[in-house]
């Protein structure tokens, strides 16, 4: 899965960074810290997911945020956009202009990697792949080749 990081603080998108590395299905393609950013690199990485601070410089106000998300998906119309904020109040606004999901910067690591994973079983464990494998593929036609692939691809053969 392609990543594109959006967020000011360079200290919370290392951290995000470093968590995302870890998982095999994960490729952070770009980060950037404002919304005129955020709209340049999507033109030019497309990625499959946007991990996006709800206080990103440029997105002021409910209309400018819905305006952003909009061009986000008329740009690439299948990203999924998590929104992040320090302010849980937050996610009923963000899920009402469009977003995707919604994590507070207060929630431990693994709540990020559990929206992860319900935004089209992207993240799925090795065990959860080799699950939905046999159930596409009930004739056997597994490898290890294909367990390695994303959940995501698995699902699209």
């Amino acid at each position: 899965m392609r990543v594109l990081l959006a967020d000011d603080q360079s200290t919370l998108r290392s951290a995000v960074r470093l968590l995302l590395e870890q998982e095999a299905d994960v490729n952070i393609v770009a980060e950037v810290a404002d919304a005129p950013a955020l709209l340049d690199e999507m033109a030019r990485v497309h990625p499959d997911l946007v991990l996006l601070d709800w206080e990103l410089p440029g997105l002021q106000g409910s209309k400018q945020a819905q305006a952003v998300l909009k061009a986000l998906r008329t740009c690439c119309p299948d990203v999924q956009v998590i929104v992040l904020s320090g302010r849980p109040e937050a996610g009923r606004p963000a899920l009402a202009a469009g977003a995707s999901s919604f994590v507070s910067k207060a929630d431990p690591p693994e709540r990020l990697l559990a929206a992860l994973r319900a935004e089209g079983g992207v993240l799925a464990t090795p065990a959860e792949k080799a699950c939905l494998a046999k159930a596409l593929f009930p004739e056997g036609r597994l490898s290890p080749r294909l367990i390695a692939r994303p959940a995501t691809e698995i699902a699209r053969l």
